[in-house]
């Protein structure tokens, strides 16, 4: 009985096997080989335009793109140079000998974690390392929505190709902004994680670029490597963090010491961002009461380790992590428009649902087109106009993904063998 079983089971995979080599030794027809064109002149005709907008952002004299990218360039260029990469008044001559109009310095607030792509950028002259700047963000948003659509099992319905119309990744182009590396760490992740894990430890290096995005995130990631003893993700996560953070050690033994007046100015500032946490700052505390937005990341750590203990016993990063990103982003305690880039695997996780479950995609269609009419129209990111698209994306998910377990995302083991 089991023997007849057994055979049944085989008996249809050998089928499709067989006409699976029937189909590769058939030629194309006409039709297909057409159809293969359009699609490959489509994706080509997508990245133009991505590195059309993208070289006007950042070489738009006054363009917000411009600014950003022309003090990150001059922090790499000083550096090169064993300079002080935060001295404000040598960041401000080298902006200004690059075209920058502003009458004060822009002096870059990232750690020196992430200097080592300002290094890549300083190597150049303004304008060449500009087009480079867009090949690396072009390449990595690119890169990543092929993976997810990889995890997803490459499914024929092409729903992948709204990561392209999301409107974070639409801001993360526009404003040039290294967001999209955050993102390409975070679906490396996912991709690798299981037939690669060193792989995928590299790639969390990239997650420190701005760890304040994914706190949650990054304490159920830490949790999950200890109680899993995956030596190989965690010896990967440190030679990758180590190599980053020795390069600008290697041009100045300072950096940090140099940072520190940075940082107490960022705080003594109390930038207001639109999140949440901005809310429950100004909210409880006022203006100036910093710990405060802290809180709404506490929580939501504590709720992510009770999320992780729930579904210890079958945790897969493909299903449970994409209500961990999305949480992640909407408890941080500073995070811009474009940062929500990284939510991305929960955005295409929820669509590919719905597209299973006949549900309308409305419920995105709807916040994602107001959102991309702001960025349109350029309504500034350090506005209020922001403040609701992280609520916005988790409550789409939720409504999404209710009531049925999200066994449609793959792993990337199954979607690749």
């Amino acid at each position: 009985m089991m023997t007849d079983s057994l055979a049944e089971t085989a008996a249809p995979a050998t089928s499709s096997a067989d006409e699976h080599g029937a189909s590769a030794a058939k030629p194309r027809s006409f039709a297909e080989i057409l159809k293969w064109a359009l699609r490959a002149l489509f994706a080509l005709a997508m990245i133009a335009v991505t590195f059309a907008i993208l070289t006007i952002s950042l070489t738009s004299t006054g363009t917000t793109a411009q600014k950003d990218f022309l003090c990150f360039w001059a922090a790499g260029r000083l550096l090169l140079h064993h300079a002080n990469p935060y001295d404000a008044a040598a960041v401000f001559a080298l902006e200004k000998s690059a075209g920058y109009s502003e009458t004060q310095p822009l002096v870059m607030w990232n750690t020196p974690y992430s200097l080592w792509l300002s290094i890549l950028a300083g190597l150049l002259s303004p304008v060449k390392a500009a087009a480079f700047w867009i090949l690396l963000i072009t390449a990595s948003i690119v890169a990543s929505v092929r993976m997810l659509w990889n995890i997803h099992g490459r499914p024929p319905d092409r729903l992948h190709l709204l990561g392209y119309l999301f409107a974070p990744t639409f801001a993360c182009t526009i404003f040039g902004q290294m967001s999209s590396f955050l993102l390409l760490g975070v679906v490396g992740f996912l991709y690798w994680y299981r037939r690669r894990p060193f792989l995928a430890g590299l790639c969390i290096a990239l997650l420190v670029l701005k760890p304040q995005v994914l706190l949650p995130f990054g304490l159920v990631l830490l949790v999950w490597m200890v109680l899993n003893r995956t030596y190989q993700v965690f010896l990967g996560a440190i030679l990758g963090m180590a190599m980053a953070m020795a390069v600008p050690l290697w041009f100045r033994p300072t950096i940090w010491s140099d940072y520190l007046p940075i940082l107490h100015t960022a705080v003594a500032d109390s930038v207001i961002i639109p999140t949440v946490s901005s809310l429950v700052r100004i909210g409880i505390g006022g203006r100036h009461a910093q710990w405060v937005q802290f809180v709404p990341a506490v929580l939501g750590g504590i709720w992510a380790i009770g999320y992780f203990a729930r579904h210890k016993a079958q945790w897969d990063w493909n299903r449970q992590g994409p209500l961990l990103l999305l949480v992640s982003v909407f408890v941080a305690p500073y995070c811009w428009f474009f940062d929500e880039i990284v939510v991305l695997p929960a955005i295409l996780a929820a669509a590919y649902c719905c597209a299973e479950r006949d549900r309308s995609l409305l419920g995105f269609a709807i916040p994602d087109v107001a959102a991309l009419l702001l960025v349109f129209f350029v309504v500034h990111v350090q506005s209020g106009a922001y403040i609701w698209t992280t609520t916005a994306w988790l409550v789409w998910y939720l409504f999404a993904t209710r009531s049925i377990p999200v066994q449609h995302v793959l792993s990337s083991e199954v979607a690749t063998s």
